[in-house]
C-alpha cells in the first residue's frame, strides 16, 4: 500500500474583536500554486465572492469522480469531448452550532463520441474507486447524463 502526504496552508490575519465582527476571510495555498481566496459561508458572516469549506469539500468530491471517469474513458478507449457536473451538497445545522454534510449529489454531464453504453459501468466504477468519496461519512450519489459529440 503506498501513501501519499498532501500540505495545504490556510492563512488568516486580523483581529478578532467580537464574534460578529471579525474578517472570515483567509488564504488556502499549496506552495508553488495560486492562493485560493477562502472565507465562511455567507450564512455565517462570510464574504460570498470567496470560497467557502463547503463549496471545497463538494468540490473536491465532483472533482475526484470527474479525474477517475476520464481516466477510465481513456483506458477503455472512448473519447470524451465534454464533461461538466453540477455537483450539489447538503449541510444541516445542529442545536449546538455545529453541522455536518448529510448528501452530495453529482450531476456529471458527459459528451463522447461512442460508447454511450459504457459510460453508466465507467460511472460506477469511477464513484467506487474515488478517494475522496470513500473517505466522507455521509451519501454521495451520482446522477448521469450523456451525449453524442
Amino acid at each position: 500500500m503506498r501513501e501519499h502526504g498532501y500540505e495545504v496552508n490556510v492563512t488568516w490575519t486580523g483581529e478578532t474583536t467580537g464574534i460578529r465582527d471579525y474578517s472570515r476571510a483567509h488564504e488556502v495555498s499549496v506552495e508553488g500554486k495560486p492562493a485560493l481566496p477562502g472565507s465562511s459561508d455567507p450564512a455565517f458572516r462570510g464574504d460570498r465572492d470567496r470560497y467557502n469549506p463547503e463549496e471545497l469539500l463538494v468540490a473536491s468530491l465532483a472533482q475526484c469522480h470527474m479525474l477517475w471517469f476520464l481516466g477510465l474513458a481513456a483506458e477503455a478507449g472512448i473519447v470524451v469531448t465534454a464533461y461538466r457536473d453540477r455537483a450539489t451538497g447538503t449541510m444541516v445545522e445542529q442545536a449546538n452550532g455545529g453541522g455536518r454534510f448529510t448528501s452530495v449529489t453529482l450531476r456529471p454531464e458527459v459528451t463522447v463520441h461512442s460508447g454511450h453504453e459504457r459510460l453508466p459501468e465507467l460511472h460506477e466504477k469511477a464513484h467506487h474507486l474515488c478517494f475522496i468519496a470513500n473517505s466522507v461519512n455521509f451519501p454521495v450519489t451520482v446522477e448521469t447524463a450523456q451525449s453524442a459529440a
